[in-house]
C-alpha cells in the first residue's frame, strides 16, 4: 500500500471529468434513482433506432440504401456534425476540449517490430508452400471456388483448404476473385 502515483491520480481525475461532462449525469437529481433517467435514455435510443430502419426500410432496404450513399452520407453528416460540435466546444471531451493537461505527455513507447521477425515469417511462409502437398491446396481452393460461385455454405471448404495449409491470403484470393471487393459509394 502506498500514495497513489500522479498517473494514477490524473486517471481518477479524468475518470470524474469524462462522467461529469460527458454521461449527461449531472442533469438530472438522481440519475440512477428507480432507474428513470436511464430508462428514459434507453427508450430515445430505441425510438431513434425504430425511425433509422423505418429511413432505411422507404429506401428498399439496407442493400438499396447503401447502393443509394445513404449509409455513407448519414455517417458523413453525423461525423462532420460530431466534430463542429467538439470543436465549437458544444460537446466536451475531457482532454481535447477541456481540461487539457498543461504537462507534455509522457514520451509512447511504441511497439516496434523487429525487421527480421518479417523475414523470418516470410521464410516460414515459403517453406510452408515448399513442403506442403499443392496439388491437395489447388484442389481445395477450386472447390472453394465452386462452393462461393453456388449457394453452399463456405466453412467446410475453407476448413478443407486450412486443413491443407493453404494461406489465409489464398482463401482470400479466391474469395475476392468471387464476390469482388466493396467500392464505397461517394456521396460529395
Amino acid at each position: 500500500f502506498s500514495l497513489p502515483s500522479e498517473e494514477a491520480v490524473q486517471i481518477a481525475l479524468r475518470t470524474q471529468h469524462v462522467i461529469a461532462c460527458e454521461s449527461g449525469v449531472p442533469n438530472t437529481v438522481d440519475p440512477l434513482g428507480g432507474s428513470f433517467y436511464v430508462e428514459r435514455l434507453t427508450d430515445e435510443i430505441e425510438q431513434r433506432a425504430h425511425a433509422y430502419l423505418d429511413q432505411i426500410d422507404e429506401k428498399g432496404g439496407a442493400v438499396a440504401a447503401i447502393e443509394q450513399g445513404f449509409i455513407q452520407k448519414e455517417i458523413q453528416e453525423s461525423a462532420y456534425a460530431y466534430q463542429r460540435a467538439v470543436e465549437s466546444g458544444e460537446r466536451v471531451v475531457v482532454g481535447l476540449n477541456k481540461f487539457q493537461s498543461e504537462q507534455e505527455a509522457p514520451p509512447k513507447n511504441l511497439l516496434r517490430v523487429d525487421p527480421a521477425i518479417r523475414e523470418s515469417q516470410v521464410a516460414k511462409l515459403e517453406r510452408l508452400k515448399a513442403e506442403r502437398d499443392n496439388m491437395a491446396v489447388a484442389s481445395a481452393l477450386k472447390k472453394l471456388k465452386g462452393c462461393a460461385q453456388g449457394t453452399d455454405n463456405l466453412m467446410p471448404p475453407i476448413i478443407e483448404a486450412v486443413k491443407c495449409f493453404a494461406t489465409l491470403g489464398e482463401v482470400c484470393d479466391i474469395l475476392r476473385k468471387v464476390f469482388g471487393e466493396y467500392k464505397a459509394v461517394s456521396t460529395l
